[in-house]
């Protein structure tokens, strides 16, 4: 039984199909397609598996990373989106951590975010760090700016309120009611996405998730339906930017962990690699057609960064 590994960058698709048994692995690199990524994909497949006479039901696994959802972001090639947030918040993705990247460049541009002004809109509703209501949620405004948005072009939400880590439950109440209004609108909950303190990068990584999510969405639903397609019954599993794996339903509710799974897995490589050297002490670097990636590797194991930035300036 053969594991199968995709990586679909911004230039080439490549394509590994790895016998276990026999250690052997057979390559292929295809083209990648931004119009249609699972496109690049499907045609690397079937040139990789007619060129070894490998038979689409002998493909046990299918494993996949990919940079697509990192180079939506730097790209700006995401969905429209727009954000929720409590009343008094609505600045909090510009305002971010006041720190300037250029301390005394007084013609300095910072970053421009993934929601532009007109389309964050504030809503009244509190709750305290400690989880108490402090005001009660206004279901009707939410109802309301979200209408707003959606006749305005917006395709996905994020919705952001004040310490909902402590208290999710007027963030799940606006989802509810928005998604019955609108059930084609992609919702995004920082109660879900990233439950934990600090507003920026709660409502930064929230915003991130909303950006790429549609896209996720439908590449996704792609490329399992057209590999069950092909007859190939492994499972399909996503690289996280950790290192792990992930199943197509969490990945398409959560695609924000993917934003790195590519540079992780070559990470990983690199660690590997290493080790077979002997050498415990690496730089990895891996060269991409839209970005390049460096990890450090000490004691045989990658270092984790437990936050990053994507299109940093």
């Amino acid at each position: 039984t053969y594991s199968l590994g995709i990586d679909i960058g911004g230039t080439f698709t490549d394509l590994v199909a790895f016998d276990p048994g026999s250690g052997r692995a057979h390559v292929w690199k295809e083209s990648t397609t931004p119009d249609d990524p699972a496109r690049g994909v499907m045609a690397g497949v079937r040139q990789l598996l007619d060129a070894h006479s490998i038979a689409p039901a002998d493909i046990g696994r299918v494993v996949h990373a990919t940079t697509l959802f990192t180079n939506a972001l730097i790209e700006r090639k995401g969905a429209r989106t727009g954000l929720i947030t409590t009343a008094g918040f609505g600045d909090v993705l510009e305002i971010a951590r006041e720190r300037k990247y250029e301390l005394y460049d007084i013609f300095i541009a910072m970053p421009r975010p993934l929601v532009p002004r007109p389309w964050r809109r504030e809503v009244s509703e509190r709750i305290g760090a400690d989880g108490a209501v402090l005001t009660p949620l206004d279901v009707q405004a939410c109802l309301a700016e979200a209408e707003a948005l959606v006749a305005e072009g917006v395709e996905s939400l994020a919705i952001v309120f004040l310490h909902s880590y402590a208290n999710p439950a007027h963030e799940q109440a606006a989802a509810s009611a928005i998604a019955a209004r609108f059930p084609d609108l992609s919702l995004s909950l920082s109660s879900e996405i990233a439950p934990e303190i600090r507003e920026y990068p709660r409502a930064s990584t929230t915003v991130a998730n909303a950006y790429v999510r549609p896209i996720a969405e439908i590449y996704l639903d792609r490329l399992e339906a057209e590999i069950a397609a092909a007859g190939i019954p492994g499972t399909l599993h996503l690289m996280l930017s950790n290192g792990g794996l992930t199943n197509v339903s969490e990945a398409k509710r959560a695609p924000v962990q993917l934003l790195e799974s590519g540079p992780a897995a070559g990470a990983l490589a690199g660690a590997w690699f290493g080790r077979q050297a002997g050498l415990d002490r690496v730089l990895a670097f891996d060269m991409g057609g839209t970005t390049a990636k460096l990890a450090l590797v000490d004691g045989g194991t990658p270092l984790v960064a437990w936050g990053f930035e994507a299109a940093r300036e």
